[in-house]
C-alpha cells in the first residue's frame, strides 16, 4: 500500500474521532443532528476509500448505505421529529462539557493503547483503524451516558454504529450480506425508536430522561 493511501485512510478515521468530539460539544439538538450527518458522510468517504485501496467492491455498498440512509434519510427524519415535537432547546447534560471532553480524551488514549497492543499481529492499517473505531464507539457511549435527552441518546447510538462499521471496513471489509442486514436493522431500529419517542412525548410531554425518572419515583 502506498503512503498516500495509508494517510488518507487514517485521515478519514481520525476525522470520525474529531467529529465525535464535536458531538460531545454540541448543546442543542438541531446542530447535533447536523454533526451526525457530517459523521456519517465521513464514514461514507472512509468506506469508499477502503473499497478502493482493498479492491473490494462490496464496500462501495457500505459507503452508499452510509451516505443515503445515515447521512440524508435519518438526519432529515430526526429534524422533522424535533420540529413536530417542539424540541428546539438546549440539551440537558449530566456532566459539564469540559469534564465530558476530558473524559473523552482519556477514553481515546485508553482505546488506542489497548487496541494497538491487542492487534499487534495485524497489519498497521487495520490496527490503527480498529483503534480509532473503538475510540468512536467509546465516545458514542459517553454521549449516551452524559445526555439526558432521549433524542441525543439516539444520536449517540448511531455514532456507536458508525464506529462499528469503521472497524469492519478497516479490517479488510465485511461480507455484503452483513452490510445489508446491518442497514435494515438500523432502519427498523430507527423507526421503532421514533415511534417510542412520539409516544413518550404524547404521554409525558417531555423526552427528558431525568423528568421520566422523577415520574417513575412519584408513581412508586
Amino acid at each position: 500500500m502506498s503512503p498516500l493511501a495509508f494517510d488518507v485512510a487514517h485521515m478519514f478515521a481520525g476525522g470520525l474521532v474529531l467529529v465525535s468530539f464535536l458531538m460531545l460539544y454540541q448543546d442543542r439538538l438541531l446542530p447535533l443532528i447536523n454533526v451526525l450527518a457530517l459523521h456519517s458522510f465521513i464514514l461514507a468517504l472512509s468506506a469508499a476509500w477502503q473499497a478502493h485501496i482493498q479492491d473490494n467492491p462490496d464496500l462501495y455498498v457500505t459507503a452508499l448505505v452510509a451516505l443515503s440512509l445515515k447521512c440524508i434519510v435519518i438526519p432529515m427524519a430526526l429534524r422533522r421529529m424535533i420540529v413536530r415535537m417542539g424540541l428546539h432547546r438546549e440539551i440537558e447534560v449530566a456532566v459539564g462539557t469540559g469534564l465530558t471532553m476530558l473524559t473523552g480524551i482519556g477514553l481515546v488514549a485508553v482505546s488506542m493503547d489497548l487496541m494497538l497492543q491487542a492487534t499487534a499481529g495485524a497489519n498497521l492499517l487495520a490496527r490503527q483503524d480498529v483503534a480509532l473505531a473503538l475510540s468512536v464507539v467509546l465516545l458514542g457511549l459517553l454521549m449516551m451516558v452524559t445526555r439526558r435527552n432521549a433524542v441525543s441518546q439516539v444520536i449517540g447510538f448511531m455514532s456507536i454504529e458508525n464506529g462499528l462499521i469503521l472497524a469492519g471496513t478497516g479490517a479488510h471489509g465485511m461480507p455484503l450480506v452483513v452490510e445489508i442486514s446491518i442497514a435494515f436493522s438500523i432502519l427498523v431500529a430507527f423507526i421503532v425508536i421514533g415511534i417510542f419517542l412520539f409516544r413518550i412525548r404524547e404521554r409525558f410531554d417531555t423526552v427528558d430522561l431525568q423528568a421520566l425518572d422523577r415520574f417513575r419515583e412519584e408513581r412508586r
